[in-house]
């Protein structure tokens, strides 16, 4: 017996319309997203559940947090292509594009497709999974995006089917806080899994051993520049690396106070790389009110320089699960250009 496939979907807009993405995802390293800069965010949430259905054959459950997509595939649908395509108020059903293709694809495969309601927001992981997905893709359409396919109009296209020059050209065109440059990622274990927050022998060699893979780099790649989000432990050891290896870095906030846990030395040691920094990118504008919202807003923060990346540098020990879902996006984003180096 065939095993029946769990598939989150989820949509996002910004103004409504507006710029929007739209995902879904199985698991961290089963999933696809894209978006459009001019949508809804019904729209978006309608494509989600369109492409996982296109995406995945088989026995499969598509989980969503829309009951308007739920409720059309279920309830209102049948008296709409009943009545032609008309509401009870004698108007055309809107988004009637992707309707037809959704309800048309659902009958196709109507004994084996099932559709589940979730609550958003509300601590599913996959659910937060596909979420910060759309919202990436809903940031990256901000701006204007060219005629390339992975940008086409409507969704659907990815960066993976460019060649990479394109991929990283596209990339910057969909969201301008990306840096120009080569951009080098390093990211990986908290001070708990590198001796602790004091000087010890373990940092000391981590930051050495960075210094010496970022020269290396820099040496075949002039436009080299190390991409860190400044989060104690390995992200601030790429920037000390940096700076010793005189190649700039570029400091990634994702959002205001993001030290505001640190104890004052940390503190002091955080704005003084950010000081340094050669360019500073802040992601979002609002403080987490609480430490859900901060979990999430930093969530966000890993997909956005995951996304943004050339190349990543993971600082870990392959034993720390924590880390387990942050490798999985950066292989499946990155591959080959993923590097995982064990303290």
């Amino acid at each position: 017996m065939v095993e029946r496939l769990r598939v989150y979907t989820d949509g996002a807009c910004s103004g409504n319309p507006g710029p929007g993405g739209w995902a879904w995802a199985s698991s961290s390293d089963h999933f696809d997203s894209g978006g459009d800069p001019a949508t809804t965010n019904n729209k978006m949430e309608l494509l989600a559940v369109l492409r996982a259905i296109e995406s995945n054959p088989g026995p499969l459950t598509v989980v969503m947090d829309s009951t308007y997509v739920k409720d059309g595939l279920e309830k209102w649908s049948v008296n709409w292509i009943k009545n032609g395509w008309m509401t009870k108020a004698k108007e055309p059903v809107k988004n009637r594009e992707i309707w037809e293709p959704l309800i048309a694809a659902r009958d196709a495969r109507r004994d084996e497709i099932s559709f589940e309601w979730v609550k958003g927001h509300s601590g599913d992981r996959m659910n937060d999974l596909v979420d910060e997905l759309a919202v990436v893709q809903r940031d990256l359409f901000r701006a204007s995006i060219g005629g390339t396919v992975a940008g086409a109009p409507g969704g659907g296209g990815k960066l993976s089917d460019l060649p990479p020059e394109e991929q990283r050209a596209e990339r910057r065109a969909r969201d301008g806080r990306i840096p120009a440059g080569h951009l080098l990622l390093v990211m990986g274990l908290t001070p708990d899994g590198l001796g602790g927050w004091d000087p010890n022998p373990t940092t000391d060699r981590v930051r050495d051993e960075l210094r010496q893979i970022i020269e290396a780099q820099a040496a075949y790649t002039p436009d080299l520049k190390v991409l860190t989000g400044l989060r104690p432990g390995a992200e601030l050891l790429g920037a000390e690396a940096a700076i010793r290896a005189g190649v700039p870095y570029v400091a990634v906030l994702g959002f205001p106070d993001q030290d505001r846990n640190l104890k004052p030395p940390s503190k002091a040691r955080f704005a003084d790389l950010v000081s340094r920094a050669d360019e500073v990118v802040r992601l979002e504008k609002k403080s987490p009110k609480d430490r859900d919202e901060f979990i999430k807003a930093m969530r966000r923060r890993d997909v956005w320089l995951s996304t943004a990346a050339d190349e990543a540098l993971l600082v870990w020990d392959e034993v720390d699960d924590r880390l387990d879902r942050l490798h999985a996006d950066l292989d499946a984003r990155l591959g080959a250009r993923l590097v995982v180096l064990h303290p």
